[in-house]
């Protein structure tokens, strides 16, 4: 089964750049199928990670970053992938 983890902030105004850059800098514990990283307005960073394994399975996620640099708490969804 494949497993499908989304982590969405949004930056504080004008923070959107050294969100990204945090963002990128962070290393997991061990290595996903695939990882995308994506921005959108209101300074808003995605992170999408693959993984083989089950829905319920302890995967290794992204941390919060520094309250100086988000709005808000972080939002996480968890995705099991279906085959068409």
């Amino acid at each position: 089964m494949t497993v499908a983890l989304m982590w969405e902030a949004r930056a504080v105004a004008g923070r959107g750049a050294d969100l990204l850059a945090w963002v990128r800098a962070q290393q997991l514990a061990a290595r996903p199928l695939r990882r995308e990283t994506l921005r959108a307005p209101q300074d808003r960073v995605l992170v999408i990670t693959w993984w083989d394994a089950a829905l319920d399975a302890d995967l290794p996620e992204l941390p919060e970053p520094g309250g100086e640099l988000v709005t808000r708490a972080v939002h996480r969804w968890r995705f099991e992938v279906v085959e068409d």
